[in-house]
Parts: C-alpha cells; sequence; structure tokens
C-alpha cells in the first residue's frame, strides 16, 4: 500500500481534477482532506467526488455553516483506540 501522504496527495489530485478546491491538514496521526460541495454537482461531480473519498481510509459527507463539506481521512499511525477511533473493517 502506498505512503499515506502519497495516498492524500492522489485524492486531492483526483478532487482537483473534478474543479473540486481540496483542503489537507495533518494531526493526530491523520491526513484529513476536505472540500465544499456545491449545492448542486453535476452528477459527473458527484461521481468524481465520491469515487476519490472511496480511496481514503474513512470519508463522510457532512453539513457545515457555508454548506456541505466532503471529507477524507488516512491514517498515518494506528488510530487511538482510547478516543473511540477505529480503522474501517
Amino acid at each position: 500500500m502506498p505512503a499515506p501522504a502519497s495516498r492524500a496527495q492522489d485524492i486531492a489530485a483526483r478532487l482537483k481534477a473534478a474543479a473540486y478546491e481540496p483542503r489537507m491538514n495533518r494531526r493526530n496521526g491523520r491526513i484529513r482532506i476536505e472540500v465544499s460541495v456545491p449545492k448542486s454537482p453535476s452528477e459527473a461531480s458527484w461521481r468524481a467526488l465520491l469515487a476519490a473519498l472511496e480511496r481514503a481510509d474513512r470519508f463522510g459527507i457532512g453539513g457545515g455553516e457555508d454548506g456541505l463539506v466532503a471529507w477524507a481521512v488516512i491514517w498515518q499511525e494506528p488510530p487511538d483506540q482510547e478516543r473511540g477511533e477505529q480503522r474501517p473493517r
């Protein structure tokens, strides 16, 4: 499996190619990539978004102050079980 930073860069590049503006941050042993989701994305844009997100260890879409935000997480080190973090099954 590729290194976590390479995986995160791949996801960010795929999102950028689909006309999204990825934002990345690193903390607590993980890399998080976020993008704002337009109110009415085209079907092709939506499919590209989901295809990029599914490459992550975890992903989701949630509401924010400015609308929907899609996020993807790549683990750099094992999750902290004491904080309730879990790797996907």
